[in-house]
């Protein structure tokens, strides 16, 4: 039962991470609308890279985000195949290979 637990667990991690990662890439374009704004505006040189400074911190998650990822993905198949071995299939696999399928979809969305 423990290998259930872990993989609902694996699971929502993985959610987790693809949530975030949405949440940077929305952050990042924000930021970026922002500081274009302050550049046609002509905004004070220090509060320019400031503000470039918050915008490349933003972008500097998501390759983070991506890596992590990458590893809970595999954490995640790894758990599922150990819990399909015990026979142990219910919503909890059925849910997890929903996440397997979207984090792959993502990814390859990623690398167009």
């Amino acid at each position: 039962m423990a290998t259930v637990r872990n993989l609902k667990i694996k699971t929502a991690t993985c959610k987790r991470i693809l949530k975030e990662i949405h949440s940077y890439e929305k952050e990042v374009e924000k930021e970026a609308a922002k500081t274009t704004e302050m550049k046609e505006k002509g905004a004070d040189p220090y509060d320019l890279k400031q503000q470039e400074n918050v915008l490349a911190e933003s972008r500097m998650m998501i390759p983070d985000c991506h890596r992590r990822l990458e590893a809970s993905l595999a954490d995640l198949k790894g758990m599922l195949a150990e819990v399909k071995e015990t026979s142990q299939q219910g919503m909890e696999t059925e849910e997890a290979n929903n996440i397997i399928a979207e984090v792959e979809a993502f990814f390859q969305a990623a690398d167009n």
